[in-house]
C-alpha cells in the first residue's frame, strides 16, 4: 500500500483556546496528505482541472481524534487509498506526533469526479492512477 507522508509544526494560529489544534485543522491536514498522494501517483489536481476540467470533490469526511495536537508539535500526516470505484475514491488517514509516533488522528474521506458541475465516471487516463482498469 502506496502511503504519503507530509511532515510539519504545528502553528500557534493552528490551537484554540484551550491550546490544542482546532477540530478543523485535521481535515486541512488530511488534505496535505492526500495532495501528496496524488502527486506520488503522477497527477496533481491542478493538472487534474486544467488538462480535463475534472475536480475531485469531498462528498465525505470523517475524522476520529484519539489525543490532542499541541501547539509547536511535529506532526507527520500519511494518507493512503482506499478503495476506488467508477465514480469515487476514498482515501485514508493517520495523524501522528512524530516525537513518539503517538496516534492523534485517523479519517476517511469520500470524492466524486465532478466536471462542469456534475458527476461523472473516472476518465480512462485517470483510472490507473487510482488503481482502476
Amino acid at each position: 500500500m502506496e502511503r504519503s507522508e507530509v511532515r510539519f509544526r504545528v502553528r500557534y494560529a493552528e490551537t484554540d483556546q484551550m491550546g490544542v489544534v482546532y477540530h478543523a485543522n485535521y481535515l486541512v491536514w488530511m488534505e496535505m496528505a492526500r495532495t501528496e498522494l496524488c502527486r506520488l501517483r503522477g497527477i496533481s489536481y491542478r493538472e487534474m482541472e486544467h488538462r480535463s476540467g475534472l475536480h475531485l470533490v469531498v462528498a465525505e469526511a470523517c475524522c476520529r481524534y484519539l489525543q490532542p495536537a499541541r501547539y509547536d508539535d511535529e506532526i507527520l500526516a500519511s494518507a493512503w487509498l482506499e478503495s476506488a470505484h467508477p465514480r469515487m475514491v476514498v482515501f485514508a488517514y493517520e495523524i501522528r506526533r512524530a516525537a513518539d509516533s503517538e496516534l492523534l488522528a485517523t479519517g476517511q474521506t469520500r470524492h466524486l469526479f465532478v466536471k462542469n458541475g456534475k458527476p461523472v465516471k473516472i476518465p480512462e487516463e485517470y483510472r490507473p492512477v487510482f488503481g482502476l482498469s
